[in-house]
């Protein structure tokens, strides 16, 4: 895949009320469990969870003893393609193709088929003008709420008490098993399952959940597995001093306005000058946050310098682990 770029995004500035602190919240990305080549460019995805029609009746007793509606696997499993088509299409100019008139049969339970002919990988990715075959093996949903609904039933008997307890939520599972298939070089790029867990409120006590819980947690199943492909993000805290001592206490709280504005230059044109401040103190607090300012703007050489000159030459104890987070975030690029 193209290279990871590193955008820094700016949650949100705060203070605490009269206290001389404030902070920025930045979100910075992790790289990807797995990356693609960059000749990658168009995925083509096909849903081979289905069975044949002829199979179909096989497996209705499976469906009604976990808590299944007979087919209802079928429309959640294209929820589980959709989600992978909105998160990963467009992403680095790859480009995701669902064919409309592709149908491919497996086992139609959590049994992993075997693998597809790369003869017939190959014929649909021509098809469909693709580099990649993208296929949803497998695809099987179940909730906890029969099994669940059977137990309270017969602790209601023997305790008894006159009402059987209902259960108050539903956990709904799907399992889905992917493969990612290279007919170039005639290789398995990745398989992986996921298993995936959402909790639904029963607040009515019904005997089946609600029609939103398997579409959801399918959707939830497909944008689990293609978020190996695409980073993630932490979130870090920055300190930063909104009040400063004596005759640079209302300088220091105007740049602080100028940063919950966003207007980050505006703000850093005020606490400047400030760095030469005659008070160790001050002049210590102005470089705290001109190395945050920095940060936010993307220039990590000029924050890290502010942050150490903060501290060896000011002694600002926040300094002082602001300088070691800043030669982390250096030790990336």
């Amino acid at each position: 895949m193209k290279k990871l770029l590193l955008p820094l995004l700016i949650i949100i500035v705060l203070s605490t009320g009269c206290s001389k602190w404030g902070w920025v919240t930045l979100q910075y990305p992790n790289p990807p469990q797995l990356t693609l080549s960059d000749d990658i460019k168009t995925i083509t995805i096909v849903n081979r969870s289905l069975v044949k029609q002829d199979d179909k009746d096989k497996n209705i007793l499976e469906s009604v003893t976990s808590a299944e509606v007979a087919g209802s696997d079928k429309l959640a499993s294209d929820e589980c393609v959709k989600a992978v088509f909105d998160r990963m299409n467009g992403w680095s100019d790859i480009s995701i193709v669902i064919p409309e008139k592709t149908r491919l049969y497996g086992t139609g339970t959590r049994e992993t088929p075997e693998l597809l002919n790369w003869d017939t990988v190959q014929a649909i990715c021509n098809t469909n003008k693709a580099d990649v075959l993208l296929v949803l093996e497998t695809f099987d949903s179940n909730s906890d709420l029969v099994a669940q609904t059977v137990t309270n039933q017969v602790g209601a008997i023997i305790t008894g008490e006159s009402q059987p307890v209902v259960p108050r939520q539903i956990r709904m599972n799907v399992i889905s098993y992917w493969r990612l298939y290279d007919p170039k070089d005639k290789k398995i790029i990745d398989q992986y399952q996921t298993q995936t867990y959402i909790m639904f409120d029963n607040p009515n006590g019904l005997v089946i959940p609600p029609p939103e819980a398997l579409p959801q947690t399918a959707y939830a199943a497909g944008s689990e597995y293609i978020s190996r492909f695409l980073p993630s993000y932490y979130v870090v805290r920055r300190d930063m001093y909104k009040r400063g001592k004596a005759d640079a206490k209302q300088q220091f709280l105007r740049g602080f306005r100028h940063a919950e504005t966003s207007d980050w230059s505006g703000a850093m044109e005020i606490w400047r000058p400030l760095t030469n401040h005659p008070k160790r103190k001050v002049a210590g607090r102005a470089c705290l946050n001109m190395a945050v300012a920095c940060e936010v703007k993307g220039d990590f050489q000029a924050a890290y310098d502010w942050a150490n000159k903060a501290y060896v030459d000011y002694r600002d104890k926040t300094a002082r682990y602001y300088v070691n987070a800043l030669k982390y975030r250096l030790s990336l690029e």
